[in-house]
């Protein structure tokens, strides 16, 4: 008990009393960064409008991909993941993919689903096989590096069609990949062939699964650990449907328990953007969705504390309150946020703090 009130003093007094000690670097001034990545010596960021941008941690350096300097076709992207020897950064208008060793980018289009699937809001690489997963607003793909092979999937299931649009992916391990999409949630045993039956295990709301809350579930983020899938929700209501996607994040025990966090346990939205891990703590993103302007509404971060199950809102002026996505690189958070890209020092007196509480 001792412990648990000195680690919620100590979060306590780092974002809401010490602003000063906290070492926020604040990147690409009003640029909306709607993804961010890292490949163990840069930093990726995908952008609305500026292309991509790599920033060398050794060099604190900034490139830029774009039109403005012809070193790309487009400039609209939303999402971004990176290997050792490639960059795959999803647009309005296809994957483009960095060759790092030529500095040369590659463009691939997609028939499949028509224009409108070519707006790739996904993209993740498995280092184990080597491949890139790919999630269009219709239909996924899988890139096979070595072969230079790309193979579509449908992953429609029920008869909905929701179901075949993919919003977020995460691998899980060397065995299954999930795949989430805007009415429910793919399990991929990676061990056979994702045609065949019986390979993919599939979530919705039915079935007691995300506890049968909301008319829907839209997955917008994915968090793996060795004993529980955390799994964040989007939040889109109306007057006539005020339970259509009712958001939150829910912890999945892997088998039958589904344990959801949302306003009612401290979270300061419904809407979840994305999820990060730092120790024994989960670093959450969060909107609101209005339903008489229909828009969603920044609500800043939100800790959740793994062991005590403790949500703790993190309430600091100095970071941002619409954050789109995150990425950990061991010693900085990286916030993409609507009006620049925002670098978190955990390596500070204060938060040093908490991981030694926290190992």
């Amino acid at each position: 008990m001792k412990f648990y009130f000195l680690l919620l003093y100590i979060i306590t007094t780092l974002f809401v009393y010490a602003q000063n000690n906290l070492k926020i670097v604040k990147h690409l001034e009003g640029i909306t960064v709607y993804d961010v990545c890292g490949d163990g010596q840069n930093i990726w960021a995908a952008t609305n409008g500026n292309g991509v941008f790599a920033y060398s941690e050794k060099n604190q350096k900034w490139t830029n991909y774009s039109t403005m300097n012809n070193r790309l076709q487009i400039d609209f992207f939303y999402s971004i993941d990176a290997s050792k020897d490639y960059v795959f950064a999803g647009s309005t208008d296809g994957i483009f993919i960095l060759n790092k060793k030529r500095n040369n980018w590659s463009k691939r289009k997609f028939g499949k689903g028509g224009q409108l699937s070519n707006w790739i809001r996904s993209v993740k690489y498995d280092e184990i096989d080597n491949v890139a997963w790919i999630g269009r607003f219709k239909y996924l793909s899988k890139f096979d590096i070595k072969n230079r092979r790309f193979v579509d999937y449908d992953l429609t299931a029920n008869g909905d069609e929701k179901t075949n649009t993919i919003k977020v992916i995460q691998v899980d391990g060397d065995s299954l990949v999930w795949f989430g999409t805007e009415n429910g949630l793919h399990k991929y045993d990676k061990s056979r062939s994702l045609e065949e039956p019986g390979t993919v295990t599939f979530y919705d709301n039915s079935k007691n699964y995300f506890r049968g809350e909301g008319d829907a579930v839209s997955i917008s983020a994915i968090l793996i650990e060795q004993n529980y899938v955390w799994i964040g929700l989007d939040e889109f209501i109306t007057k006539l449907k005020p339970e259509y996607n009712v958001g939150g994040v829910y912890r999945f025990d892997r088998r039958n328990e589904w344990l959801r966090f949302d306003v009612s346990s401290g979270l300061g939205g419904n809407g979840i953007s994305d999820i990060v891990r730092t120790g024994n703590f989960l670093w959450v993103s969060l909107y609101q969705f209005s339903m008489n302007s229909k828009e969603q509404y920044g609500r800043g971060l939100a800790l959740i504390n793994r062991l005590t199950e403790e949500v703790i809102p993190l309430r600091e002026s100095s970071l941002p309150t619409t954050v789109f996505a995150m990425h950990y690189d061991g010693k900085y958070i990286w916030f993409a946020a609507d009006n620049g890209l925002y670098q978190l020092d955990l390596s500070n007196t204060f938060v040093s703090e908490i991981k030694n509480l926290q190992e």
